[in-house]
């Protein structure tokens, strides 16, 4: 199968390139105006491999969230650990693990996301609400560190919203589909007068959710929409040279969150978990082993799951303002400053494993019917958000050139500072029930009550024994970032241009924190004790501000860019780069002795050819090269609790500069009209990744064992071999009285590829291959009218599969995964305003 995809994508873009006719000087260039260079270029000039979707793609394909985004763009994939909502990118194999910065940097409006630092991966990306009314999407692959500075690894990804015009404009557009989906979005543009412009727009969206809750517990359904988002723009004309541009926005989105499915209680060959020591001798598989049966018994389809969390929720909140100030200074010297504010929140209260544990027959327990934990649940602690965090940013930009234009430089320096707002505070219940109750500050830990099982005393006999804790987290990080940079590029001849940039980047980063572990003894004696390696030490606290201790680090790195480009003819751009790639370095206090984790960096080699299609077939056929070594890399490992700490220290899964890898692959992006009213768009990307050796660092004392969740040899986490994407468009030859129609389908494959390591998930480690279809038919300006209807349908198929899997199988004897969008279908309508 991969052998045919792979043969198929070569023939197909080969002979996009070889069915060129003889070029005519006065053929239309189809030209997509980029700013991945922070200047506005023809994107056929940018020596980038990138992927550019337009905002008609967008809406036409109906995404509305990151996790859609990335099943469209070769090369990028999303991480959905914790959900669909809180998907984080994936270019080229380059993941954010874990508690750290992303290593795919999502700018809005020339501005880096909002930071943030919660307790799971979330934020730092393109926010709910985010993708309507923009220009379009720019997908960057590969390292960015010299104009985008740190966190850029993978590459980078801007979302560049639609700017205030001159014209009155706009429309008005509702959808409605299955599952309860209804949608209304607007967009208004008013030019106040000659010198002031305004553009402001609103989305909102409700959808049921798809996954159906059947344990009887908490809502009837999971993986639900409901947000609403808002954007005010504003351009001021203070001089003929002088343009002030400020943008406003916001959402929100409050939904019932995800949960797993559960579907193994055996690993692939049938064995039961190994014996945990938290159990010691109880046989906890056979709750997994009984909640399968369950669902087995009543029939459950794919989309069916139980939970166990009382009152699951996600919430996330986010503002910011942006304000653009542009001076054309000269000719041959535009001066930029780009001035921004935000803020995020989240919360959520959620089960990590989707479990919903029912005590069998012969097994007692204080709570009847129901065992007491809920294995592992997730909740906001004294404060109410377990993210809550500000980020101010300031970028001075010039562009200028000399030497009679052979000469194009820019130069700037970057400042971003991202404070708390509270403290980012979270409470894991872990086999302990505290009945999904959210904490107030000081109080609700003596309402929990510990799983207890029978675990035999010195004479042999059993004893009911609690063994549950809560990990109770108060976090307060701040981040300083500082950051130089200059690039020029001198064109040596009309053919020939070098390209040299170099970027000093310093990162600072202090975490303030009061971690706590909370666990019974038996007779019900409740103890608190702080969880930090300097006032460890078995301490018995009564307050958690007693556990407080700061922590911080520094991390000075270069990052650079050496290019030579050659043209042999305005239609072609031939290039080779080498770029230097760093993502800072993190800490998270929650892990004893491992607290700290150093940047990692990637050297990326490419060559790359990018050509323009002129004639009676017109577009561009684009091709790119690559390798990369990846140092330090930021890796997730598994701690096993010292017999001396067990109950007394949380299980952790620290993040660790643990490996060094190699990745290599190409990447074809193709655009044709075949002929008139035929437009194919083509992409394909070929990964091989290879985790090349893990180096685990000393055991601290606190931990007996520390084992890497990853398998040196084998391939890096969402990293498919092959992913290619054919889009065909065909409108119809009707008199523009009747109005324009046309009818568009996609096809996305993405090979099977290993979401995490074998050890970390024994049965669903490995994704399945996925065959998306997509469909649409729209019918723009009605007989002649300002008004346009759409149908769509998504997944077509209705394609069944795990997005991401859910381990456990030796924590909580079952595990499973996350569950994909199911076909989706609907229709838009849409008013437009003209002037």
């Amino acid at each position: 199968m991969n052998r045919a995809l792979l043969k198929s994508a070569l023939i197909a873009t080969t002979a996009l390139t070889f069915a060129t006719p003889a070029m005519a000087a006065d053929d239309e260039k189809v030209e997509i105006v980029v700013n991945a260079r922070r200047v506005a270029e023809n994107q056929q000039d940018v020596s980038i491999s990138m992927t550019v979707v337009q905002q008609t793609e967008l809406t036409k394909r109906n995404i509305v969230s990151a996790s859609e985004l990335g099943s469209f763009v070769p090369s990028l994939s999303t991480n959905e650990q914790f959900g669909p909502a809180k998907a984080s990118f994936v270019i080229r194999g380059f993941t954010q693990e874990g508690k750290t910065s992303p290593s795919v940097a999502v700018y809005f409006a020339d501005v880096v996301a909002p930071r943030s630092f919660g307790g799971t991966t979330s934020g730092n990306g393109a926010g709910i609400g985010s993708l309507f009314d923009l220009e379009n999407v720019q997908v960057l692959k590969g390292p960015q560190g010299t104009l985008f500075g740190r966190n850029t690894t993978g590459g980078a990804i801007l979302l560049v919203p639609a700017k205030p015009r001159d014209t009155v404009e706009g429309y008005v557009q509702g959808s409605i589909g299955n599952h309860g989906m209804r949608r209304a979005d607007a967009v208004v543009n008013v030019p106040i007068n000659e010198s002031i412009r305004l553009r402001a727009g609103v989305d909102w969206q409700h959808r049921d959710g798809y996954v159906n809750n059947k344990s009887g517990i908490g809502p009837k359904d999971f993986n639900d929409i409901g947000y609403v988002a808002g954007r005010l723009s504003l351009v001021v004309d203070l001089a003929e040279n002088l343009e002030n541009y400020t943008i406003a926005s916001f959402s929100r989105s409050n939904t019932n969150g995800n949960v797993n499915a559960v579907r193994a209680c055996t690993d692939r060959n049938g064995n039961t978990p190994p014996l945990n020591p938290l159990f010691v001798a109880a046989e906890y598989n056979v709750f997994g082993c009984a909640q399968i049966a369950r669902q087995q018994a009543r029939g459950d389809g794919f989309w069916d799951v139980e939970n166990d969390e009382d009152n699951p929720y996600q919430k996330i909140r986010q503002w910011q303002v942006i304000n653009t100030t542009t001076l054309e200074a000269s000719d041959n010297l535009t001066i930029k400053n780009i001035i921004s504010y935000a803020e995020f929140r989240e919360a959520a209260s959620f089960s990590l494993f989707g479990t919903n544990h029912i005590i069998p027959s012969g097994y007692i327990s204080p709570f009847g019917s129901r065992l007491a934990p809920t294995t592992i649940n997730l909740h906001p602690g004294f404060d109410k958000w377990q993210s809550q965090q500000s980020t101010f940013t300031e970028e001075l930009q010039f562009v200028g050139e000399a030497a009679e234009g052979r000469l194009r430089w820019q130069a700037g320096a970057y400042f971003e500072l991202s404070k708390p707002l509270g403290w980012n505070s979270g409470n894991t219940e872990i086999f302990t029930s505290c009945g999904g109750a959210d904490f107030v500050a000081g109080t609700g830990f003596n309402t929990c009550v510990p799983t207890q099982i029978f675990i035999p005393d010195a004479n042999g006999i059993p004893q009911l024994t609690p063994i549950g804790s809560i990990s109770s987290s108060n976090v307060k990080t701040t981040f300083n970032n500082k950051g130089i940079y200059a690039q020029a590029s001198y064109i040596v001849s009309e053919q020939f241009t070098i390209t040299g940039g170099i970027r000093y980047t310093i990162d600072k980063m202090t975490d303030i924190s009061e971690n706590m572990n909370i666990f019974t003894l038996s007779g019900g004696t409740v103890i608190q004790t702080c969880q930090n390696q300097i006032v460890f030490q078995g301490l018995v606290v009564t307050d958690q501000s007693q556990c407080n201790i700061p922590l911080r680090d520094k991390w000075k790195k270069p990052t650079w860019l050496l290019e030579v480009n050659y043209k042999p003819n305005g239609d072609l751009l031939i290039y080779g780069k080498w770029s230097r790639g760093y993502r800072q370095g993190s800490i998270n206090s929650n892990n004893l002795g491992l607290e700290v984790v150093g940047p990692e960096r990637v050297d990326t080699y490419e060559i790359g050819a990018k050509k323009t299609l002129t004639g009676p077939i017109s577009g561009f056929f684009n091709f790119a090269g690559h390798y990369s070594e990846f140092r330090d890399q930021q890796l997730a490992v598994n701690t096993v609790v010292a017999p001396a700490f067990q109950g007394r220290v949380s299980p952790a899964q620290p993040i660790v500069n643990a490996g060094r890898s190699r990745i290599w692959g190409f990447e074809v992006d193709a655009a044709a009209r075949l002929f008139e009213g035929f437009r194919l768009d083509v992409g394909y990307a070929y990964l091989n990744t290879r985790l090349q050796s893990i180096t685990p660092p000393p055991v601290p004392i606190f931990f007996s064992q520390i084992l890497p969740a990853s398998v040196a040899g084998g391939p890096l986490p969402l990293a498919p071999k092959h992913r290619l994407t054919v889009t065909a468009t065909y409108t119809l030859p009707l008199d523009p009285s009747i109005g324009k129609v046309s009818i568009g389908g996609s096809y996305s494959y993405t090979a099977a590829n290993n979401a995490v390591s074998p050890n970390a998930s024994q049965n669903f480690f490995r994704l399945e291959s996925s065959n998306l279809v997509n469909l649409n038919l729209d019918w723009e300006d009605i007989g002649g009218l300002p008004v346009d209807v759409a149908f769509f349908v998504t997944n077509l198929t209705n394609e069944k599969r795990f997005t991401y899997p859910a381990g456990g199988f030796t924590t909580v004897g079952s595990e499973g995964g996350h569950l994909n969008v199911p076909r989706m279908y609907g229709m838009r309508v849409k008013f437009k305003i003209t002037d």
